[in-house]
């Protein structure tokens, strides 16, 4: 059972990452006990576990914030042993390392950090990033197979895999995207070789030859033009008969 302090801590922790959640990982503890956490870690952009979702949890002491949780991941990913209790600094392997100011986004931020390199600890194993690929093509079908994971994660259990609300966009791969559009819109259709491998000129015999729909454009902004002095002449017409008026109504009046 967890002692004030943790329970205090932990709902704060929970309120908190509501409000903010890690990029690429979502958490929450189950209702009937604070102390067992569950959480989804996304594979970030250009690592072999882009694509990925990897269910595990957190088993915090009751003693928490003084005494550090244990971590596990369950689900398959060519990084850890399934289900194994996991030996990193801010884990229960290593107690007189932990920091009291750590909180639930550390821990798993943590976990995602050692997760993408290839160091070794209790818990962990070697595949190649093929492998890793293939546990990432896979994880969310053997997520929706788990119970525990249908549980705690309703929201996730589609057909294909949903997106967090709280992943970021890779700023690289937008880049790549808009400038892939942009080729795409701005490079010209290549000329087509004509036999012998020669290349048909006839458009630079043509270079004032203007495409169909600038001659449409073109045609539309004469017949505006011609449209406004049409009105602007009907306009000075009425000011000078006007004029007219006044002027042979004056005389007229000024005759004996």
């Amino acid at each position: 059972m967890a002692t004030k302090s943790a329970y205090r801590r932990l709902t704060k922790e929970y309120m908190e990452i509501q409000k903010n959640p890690p990029p690429f990982i979502i958490a929450k503890p189950l209702e009937s006990n604070i102390l067992e956490w569950h959480y989804v870690i996304r594979g970030p952009p250009d690592t072999p576990y882009e694509g990925g979702e990897y269910y595990g949890r957190l088993t915090f002491p009751s003693e928490y914030p003084f005494k550090p949780p244990a971590i596990r991941m369950t689900t398959p990913s060519g990084r850890f042993q399934p289900d194994t209790r996991l030996c990193l600094t801010m884990s229960d392997f290593h107690p007189s390392l932990w920091n009291p100011s750590w909180s639930v986004p550390t821990i798993l931020n943590g976990l995602l950090s050692f997760m993408t390199t290839d160091e070794t600890t209790t818990g962990s194993i070697k595949t190649t990033d093929a492998e890793k690929r293939i546990y990432a093509a896979r994880s969310h079908k053997v997520n929706l197979k788990n119970g525990k994971f249908r549980d705690v994660f309703p929201e996730l259990c589609t057909l294909e895999l949903a997106p967090l609300a709280n992943a970021p966009i890779n700023p690289d791969n937008m880049r790549r995207r808009m400038t892939t559009t942009t080729v795409k819109k701005t490079v010209p259709i290549q000329q087509q070789p004509q036999q012998g491998g020669q290349v048909n000129n006839n458009n630079n015999n043509n270079n004032n030859v203007q495409p169909p729909q600038q001659q449409t454009i073109l045609a539309r902004t004469v017949s505006q033009w011609r449209r406004w002095a049409l009105i602007l002449l009907v306009f000075i017409y009425l000011i000078l008969s006007k004029l007219a008026a006044r002027s042979t109504s004056a005389t007229e009046s000024n005759t004996p």
